[in-house]
């Protein structure tokens, strides 16, 4: 395990490539790029990506993180012309996600925003189009990752207990924030991950729910990465926090420092 940042950290304050450069200087290794706008979806952007890389020598991209309600929603449309111009858009950030040498993407496809509705899941569409985007990902060296969040469908640990078995090349990503926001274990999330785990979200948060930076809070990060090591997570964990968290970039970085700390203490329990 290598604990990392997500680019996601710095938005809105720094353009994506202005975060990467951030992210060296706070001596990260290991990264998620999230695209912060659709002009980022193209190999012009993934030279400038790559430029910024090459400048920082050494962080490597574990994963790229799109904005969701651009266009992953209508990865399961029945609309067909919906359908397709979503598609064109989610190859487009596999093909810069492999430019960056990027392996996954943190999916987190349809949501579920009204409240007011009960909703039930096509579960043999939803694995049609799930093993179809995992397709054209693998053309691009790309791993689908899907993330619990706590206002899409994978909200709850049953919806991809049910995905995983019928789509055998998906992938986990377990962030614990959107656990707690979903009042679930992350534990229940992470069994059911598992041997599909890829990626890990690190955010603290009060007894209260209110997010903060990893410290600052009450959750038990040691115990975390040790129940990671238990069932053989190797993949990075990454800090991905929001901008209002924090005032100076000095409070991000004792973060970082707070969770390296945290996964020494775990190896050694």
């Amino acid at each position: 395990m290598k604990t990392g940042i997500s680019t996601a950290s710095f938005f809105p304050r720094l353009y994506t490539e202005d975060a990467l450069s951030e992210i060296a200087k706070l001596g990260g290794e290991v990264c998620e790029v999230f695209f912060a706008s659709r002009c980022e979806y193209t190999r012009d952007f993934g030279n400038v990506l790559k430029a910024r890389l090459d400048e920082a020598k050494g962080l490597c991209v574990h994963s790229v993180h799109a904005l969701t309600n651009q266009f992953e929603p209508e990865l399961y449309s029945l609309n067909d012309r919906a359908y397709a111009d979503a598609v064109e858009t989610f190859e487009s950030v596999c093909a810069v996600a492999e430019q960056i040498g990027a392996r996954n993407y943190t999916f987190h496809g349809a949501t579920m925003l009204k409240k007011a509705v009960k909703y039930s899941f096509n579960y043999d569409l939803i694995s049609e189009r799930v093993n179809a985007i995992c397709a054209i990902a693998a053309k691009y060296g790309v791993k689908l990752c899907y993330e619990n969040v706590h206002w899409a469908y994978f909200s709850n640990p049953a919806f991809f207990a049910a995905v995983k078995d019928r789509c055998p090349d998906v992938g986990a990503v377990l962030d614990i924030k959107q656990a707690m926001q979903s009042e679930i274990s992350w534990r229940e999330y992470l069994d059911v991950m598992k041997d599909r785990l890829r990626t890990v979200h690190l955010c603290d948060y009060d007894d209260f729910g209110n997010l903060c930076l990893p410290g600052k809070g009450s959750f038990d990060f040691v115990t975390l990465y040790k129940a990671l090591a238990d069932v053989g997570y190797e993949g990075p964990c990454l800090m991905e926090v929001y901008t209002k968290s924090y005032k100076e970039e000095s409070e991000l970085k004792r973060a970082f420092e707070f969770l390296k700390e945290c996964e020494i203490k775990a190896s050694t329990r």
